[in-house]
């Protein structure tokens, strides 16, 4: 057990535990008293706290969707701040930021379960990769106004920062960027699939 006294071990499950808060169904069941988890898409994330608390208090969900958009955002992020700040290598941030999103994808508080992932890969990737983050942000809002399908803007934001980051640091080693990358793409499948078969719905 004396690997648990390693440094950068205490960080990788600190990322995972706190990756796996899943504030979306604390923030519903605490302001709205309802469960996400067993209504719209049974996701964790911001788009299904907004489906599914906009039928009963619009308001409302608003509000808790930018507050879990926000916090899913964050938590992967403080971690990495830390860890930065404790001055632990590049390649254990990298390993941090994955965690934080396997974290959130198969939360540990949630049987394993977990949200699509792509506010906090977000999150960890404007800590590690600034930039890039920032231009998917710009194909992701634009996609999401003129397309209003939550899953491909998301998805179309998430494949600009992969090409983005060959084109702006192609030395950097890419595994844990594209690592991530496909994480949000697997949880991504089931609405790929709707997409196909035209039964994804619009975000209004």
């Amino acid at each position: 057990m004396d690997f648990l006294f390693n440094t950068n071990v205490q960080f990788f499950i600190a990322a995972y535990l706190v990756g796996g808060i899943p504030f979306g169904l604390l923030l519903a069941k605490k302001f709205a008293g309802v469960d996400i988890k067993s209504n719209g898409s049974g996701s964790i994330g911001a788009t299904n706290v907004l489906r599914v608390v906009k039928e009963t208090n619009p308001a409302l969900a608003k509000k808790l969707g930018i507050a879990t958009l926000a916090l899913d955002a964050v938590k992967g992020a403080l971690v990495l701040a830390v860890a930065y700040f404790v001055g632990l290598s590049e390649a254990t941030l990298w390993g941090i930021a994955v965690l934080a999103v396997i974290g959130h994808c198969f939360s540990p508080y949630l049987g394993f379960e977990g949200g699509k992932g792509v506010a906090t890969g977000m999150g960890v990737m404007m800590f590690m990769l600034p930039l890039e983050t920032a231009i998917a942000l710009v194909v992701w809002g634009v996609s999401a106004k003129t397309i209003r399908i939550s899953s491909i803007s998301s998805l179309t934001g998430v494949l600009a920062l992969m090409i983005s980051t060959f084109i702006i640091h192609p030395q950097m080693a890419h595994a844990p960027a594209l690592f991530i990358g496909f994480i949000l793409f697997y949880k991504h499948i089931p609405n790929i699939i709707r997409v196909i078969k035209g039964e994804e719905k619009r975000v209004v």
